[in-house]
């Protein structure tokens, strides 16, 4: 059963995929992790990918699915995985169905986390890290004992840009003009499967495995 988790930044992609592919006993396929793993390895498709990256250049599409490909094709992959992070475009939608079907594959399900843009914002823009050693904060779910200061080191606490709220609107904005499309398309495919993701993690990880289940 090969999986593919969407939800937009924040929505707790990451953590519940890594839980949903434990309870199923396939592996978790993160598309950073992955894509860092292959440049690391020194593969032909990672060093092709990094060539890209070094450059500040998106990764084209067939390199991407390539080194999914590569890694669905591992031995712990047979019987399935869980997909995060990918794919995010029609267009790399279409191309890794048409490779898994070349290999007599499919996509079971695709679950699409919803997580209203307030949620959002709340969990993002609350994020704060120690300067000195980089120990993480929220504002709402763990906020130190002493406002602005870390509680392991006492150094300064600061936010980065992209946890700002302005630019948590924005990486927010972008995700959904490009994200809707590609829902839309799995809906229209009739594996598309919707959950609620404001719940605590447990409950949302309860919802996820019984869809799949």
């Amino acid at each position: 059963m090969y999986i593919i988790l969407l939800g937009p930044p924040g929505a707790g992609k990451g953590t519940q995929a890594q839980e949903l592919a434990r309870s199923l006993g396939v592996p978790h396929v993160a598309s950073g992790e992955l894509l860092r793993e292959a440049r690391q390895k020194g593969t032909e498709l990672g060093l092709k990918a990094g060539s890209y990256m070094d450059k500040g250049l998106l990764v084209p599409n067939e390199i991407i699915v390539g080194i999914f490909l590569e890694r669905l094709g591992q031995p712990d992959a047979d019987k399935g995985a869980v997909l995060d992070g990918f794919p995010r475009s029609q267009d790399q939608a279409r191309i890794l169905e048409k490779a898994l079907k070349s290999r007599e594959r499919d996509i079971g399900k695709v679950i699409y986390m919803r997580v209203s843009n307030q949620e959002l914002i709340r969990r993002l823009a609350g994020r704060w890290l120690c300067r000195r050693c980089q120990t993480p904060y929220h504002t709402v779910s763990s906020p130190p004992k002493v406002a602005g200061h870390c509680d392991v080191c006492g150094g300064e606490l600061y936010q980065r840009s992209d946890d700002k709220e302005e630019t948590v609107r924005k990486r927010l904005d972008v995700y959904h003009q490009e994200t809707a499309p590609l829902v839309e398309y799995y809906r229209k495919q009739g594996n598309l499967v919707e959950v609620e993701g404001e719940g605590n993690i447990e409950a949302v990880s309860r919802a996820l495995l019984a869809l799949v289940a």
